[in-house]
Order: C-alpha cells, then sequence, then structure tokens
C-alpha cells in the first residue's frame, strides 16, 4: 500500500494542520489612481502574536482554518467567511504551507483564534497603505556617505 501525501512538496504537513488566513485591505496602483483590493493571507504565527496585541494592521479580519480547507494541493480555496470578491495573495500555497509550520513550532499561538473561529476585533488601520505593485527604484542619492577613514585602519 503506498501512502499519498496531501502536499507533496510538505510531506511533513496534513490537511487537518492548523493555519490562520486573514482578510487584508491593501491597494494595487494603476496610471497614478489608487484602487482598494481585498486579499486572502496566511498569517505566520510571529505576526499573528503583533497582530494581536494591539500593533495597526491592515487585516480587517483573520480565520482558524485547517489547511485542507483552504488549500487543496497547489489550489488555493476561499474560506465561506470571506467576500466573494477577495483575491489570493502571489506564492499563496507556499506561503500557506510555511505558515503553518509555524504553528507547528508554536502550538501555543492557537489559542488565539481557536480552530473554525475568526476574529475582528485587530487595531485595522489604513493609515499606512500596503500598495502593492509599488516599486522601489533605487538611486545613487540613496547611499549613505561615508567618511573617508571609515574603511582604512589607522
Amino acid at each position: 500500500m503506498v501512502t499519498v501525501a496531501a502536499y507533496p512538496n510538505a510531506p511533513d504537513l496534513s490537511t487537518d494542520d492548523y493555519l490562520v488566513v486573514g482578510l487584508a485591505t491593501c491597494f494595487i496602483k494603476e496610471d497614478g489612481e489608487i484602487s482598494q483590493v481585498k486579499v486572502v493571507e496566511p498569517i505566520p504565527s510571529a505576526a499573528l502574536e503583533a497582530i494581536v496585541k494591539g500593533i495597526p494592521t491592515s487585516y480587517e479580519m483573520a480565520c482558524g482554518v485547517a489547511l485542507g480547507t483552504i488549500l487543496s494541493g497547489d489550489k488555493p480555496l476561499l474560506p465561506t467567511d470571506f467576500p466573494p470578491e477577495a483575491q489570493f495573495s502571489d506564492d499563496f500555497s507556499h506561503r500557506a504551507i510555511a505558515a503553518t509550520r509555524t504553528y507547528k513550532i508554536h502550538p501555543e499561538v492557537k489559542s488565539l483564534i481557536p480552530l473554525g473561529t475568526c476574529c475582528d476585533n485587530f487595531n485595522y488601520s489604513l493609515e499606512r497603505k500596503r500598495i502593492l505593485n509599488a516599486e522601489n527604484i533605487v538611486s545613487s542619492e540613496d547611499n549613505v556617505k561615508q567618511h573617508e577613514y571609515t574603511h582604512k585602519v589607522l
């Protein structure tokens, strides 16, 4: 009898493993205009701990789910509590697998949002907009000027 892994790239994970997915408000900049989008993203355990402690976040809500309910092989599945117009983040399946592993290492974090529940009492803020397609253009003016003796042995 051959055992088939639910996730060939992650044989250490099963469909029952715990994960938190969040609904984030992000922005896309096109032709000088900024438009708002809802994005479904996996939230690693360390980020969840910080969000629950009250840091400003773009997450409107987050749900504790079993990995199999949001990831079928490499195909993402929209959680039932999320709006149908929500989009999945880039590399969702890879990020979901990585985030799931963080909850295996720190199982105590699972109590913050128990399996099958959702939480929406975060410090939701759009003051610092998350622009998904922003380009970081580096110029020579960005270089830090150093003293002429910085790399010399005196």
